[in-house]
């Protein structure tokens, strides 16, 4: 196998990735691999909040476009930053084991999301946290909250906020485990769409390197992100929707929840469904459908996103 070039973002957690999926290569495939580090537009723009910014897969168009034109073999991607449509030409052969998908709470005093005063400020990025924060608690003051995790921490340390959140697997990869507050329940805050897998993305042409990347594919994690990316497909949404979802194998069968809010979290509508893991696509297309039609289309329209051309 010729020398392989990872394509990565440039933010510790990414590079992480990359060397991770890396290490990997060299070990069960004895590849020689360098790791290339893209800009995207999500990094060009770090201050400004990502519903400003615009368009789908603003972490990740660029490396794409690299994967294309032959600068680069393959890329790693978190999971939740990959729109539901794919470029023609590229393709997923692996997506790994799932990582805890959970989002957790880091307060610069130790209190828990319940326990933090009334009007404490809390930083985010993510419409879908901002959302299920408000309706879990309205006195929140939620506040946008952009850059990679080192900032984030150094943000919260200087006092600008109470606590943040974020997503549990980047605290663990990075060896920040010991900084977690609180692991929050799905119950409070749903994970968004592919939260704590990782994405390997190749040329559907090389057959060669994507049977060998095949070797990295988890079935259950796959099962388990092709129901949660087909609801969003239906949704017509994108990284920035009151929307959370979460689907695992549970008794050998394969379970979606779903969560659509408002985006001021004054109001929330949830539906479960299962089936078998083989159906993953045909249960995030009827969960999306149950969701429509019990309302999610306006909360989504008040949002910002049209529904099925509504």
């Amino acid at each position: 196998m010729k020398r392989l070039r990872v394509g990565s973002r440039g933010s510790k957690l990414a590079l992480w990735q990359a060397e991770h999926i890396r290490e990997r290569l060299a070990r069960e495939c004895g590849a020689e691999t360098e790791i290339v580090v893209i800009k995207t537009s999500g990094d060009n723009f770090q201050s400004a909040p990502v519903a400003e910014i615009g368009g789908k897969g603003i972490f990740i168009k660029e490396i794409e476009d690299a994967l294309l034109d032959g600068r680069v073999d393959l890329a790693v991607h978190s999971m939740k930053d990959v729109p539901t449509a794919t470029p023609r030409g590229l393709c997923f052969p692996a997506v790994t084991k799932r990582e805890d998908p959970r989002d957790c709470l880091v307060s610069r005093r130790g209190e828990t999301l319940e326990k933090l005063p009334h009007g404490a400020r809390i930083g985010t990025s993510s419409l879908r946290r901002q959302s299920q924060l408000r309706y879990f608690r309205a006195d929140l003051q939620v506040v946008e909250l952009r850059g990679n995790v080192d900032t984030r921490l150094r943000k919260l340390e200087a006092g600008e906020f109470d606590a943040i959140v974020v997503a549990k697997a980047g605290l663990d990869r990075l060896g920040f485990s010991d900084k977690i507050t609180e692991v929050l329940a799905q119950e409070i805050i749903l994970s968004a769409v592919g939260q704590g897998a990782l994405a390997i993305e190749a040329r559907e042409r090389d057959e060669s390197l994507r049977e060998a990347l095949s070797a990295f594919d988890d079935g259950e994690t796959r099962a388990a992100v092709t129901a949660e990316r087909a609801l969003l497909a239906e949704l017509e949404g994108g990284c920035q929707v009151p929307l959370g979802a979460w689907g695992r194998i549970e008794n050998g069968a394969l379970r979606l929840d779903a969560r659509v809010l408002a985006a001021d979290g004054s109001e929330c509508i949830e539906r479960s469904a299962a089936g078998p893991p083989g159906n993953g696509e045909e249960i995030g297309w009827r969960l999306a459908r149950e969701l429509l039609d019990a309302g999610a289309d306006r909360l989504l329209r008040l949002a910002g996103r049209s529904i099925g051309g509504i």
